[in-house]
């Protein structure tokens, strides 16, 4: 009789299952995010506003999402993630419900603010989840299948959000959003098991001395402001993306899916390569070398000239 090796599953069934519900859940998130950039030139025509006030709308969901998350921060760990993950959820669907239903700057505004405070926190929630439920070894390939979200709202979410835009008016993509996230939510709600293991290991009652331990770490708060100043340098361009490819680069808005399929189709390929070279060669090392290539490629970017896909240059 031959003598057979069962090579050990790398993942099992029900971790599977917690990655492809996070990725969904990210996707949606994400989505509802990135959907106002590609939305921005439409948005500031339609309801006749200014560039700055564009601005102070994506600001208002970071804003807003920084806040909540620095008062959540003493008092997360005290809940089941679960729980705590449903909670987050089920506002960040009533935001984007808002959203879609705004009737002008004012209401987007406000709508946006409450889609930060909930929607805000679901990805630092997430990440806390995988921690839980995943090894160290592992975890650089779990973080980049789910951030794979990033890539899949730009290839699926992003450009069908553009098309519904363009036919049914800026409202649809939000109400697309809220349709696909109540089924996120239910599959959370009915498959995914309790993750409070780490309520055992709760040493610090008060959330605020929780919250105060956590942000007297040196190495804490150089991560935090490294997070911080990455986000700042990324959401300062990506807001205005449309209207710079639209006003600057020549670039039509019925072009506007192609290129963010485009990227998006990259990045799906590239995320959990990172992440499996993450796990193998070092995540230090590989945050390094991606930002020294960011840095190269937004030098690269922002110096364009006019260059419209079609090749006729004006």
């Amino acid at each position: 009789m031959e003598n057979t090796v069962v090579k050990e599953r790398l993942f099992s069934p029900y971790q599977v299952f917690i990655i492809a519900v996070l990725s969904f859940l990210q996707f949606t998130v994400i989505l509802d995010f990135m959907v106002l950039s590609p939305l921005g030139e439409q948005l500031m025509k339609e309801l006749d506003i200014s560039p700055s006030q564009f601005g102070i709308v994506v600001s208002a969901y970071a804003l807003s999402a920084g806040a909540s998350g620095l008062l959540a921060a003493g008092f997360a760990d005290k809940f089941d993630r679960k729980k705590l993950l449903l909670f987050f959820y089920i506002g960040f669907i009533i935001g984007t419900l808002l959203c879609g239903l705004a009737p002008d700057y004012n209401s987007l505004l406000i709508a946006r603010i409450v889609t930060g405070v909930f929607g805000g926190v679901i990805g630092s929630i997430s990440f806390a989840i995988i921690t839980d439920l995943f090894p160290l070894q592992t975890r650089g390939r779990v973080m980049g299948f789910v951030q794979m979200a990033f890539a899949a709202s730009q290839i699926l979410g992003i450009p069908i959000g553009l098309y519904l835009a363009n036919k049914m008016g800026w409202h649809s993509p939000f109400l697309l959003i809220v349709g696909v996230s109540l089924f996120a939510g239910l599959f959370i709600f009915v498959y995914m098991k309790p993750v409070n293991a780490h309520l055992q290991l709760q040493t610090v009652k008060n959330p605020l001395e929780h919250l105060f331990k956590t942000v007297s770490k040196p190495r804490y708060l150089q991560a935090f402001a490294a997070t911080a100043l990455l986000a700042t340098g990324g959401f300062m361009m990506m807001p205005f993306g449309t209207a710079f490819s639209v006003n600057n680069l020549g670039v039509t808005r019925e072009d506007l899916p192609m290129i963010f399929s485009i990227t998006g189709l990259f990045s799906i390929v590239t995320g959990p390569l990172i992440g499996f070279f993450s796990d193998k060669i070092g995540k230090y090392t590989i945050f390094v070398i991606g930002s020294v290539w960011s840095i190269v490629m937004v030098l690269v970017y922002t110096h364009q000239d006019v260059i419209p896909l079609d090749g006729d240059y004006v």
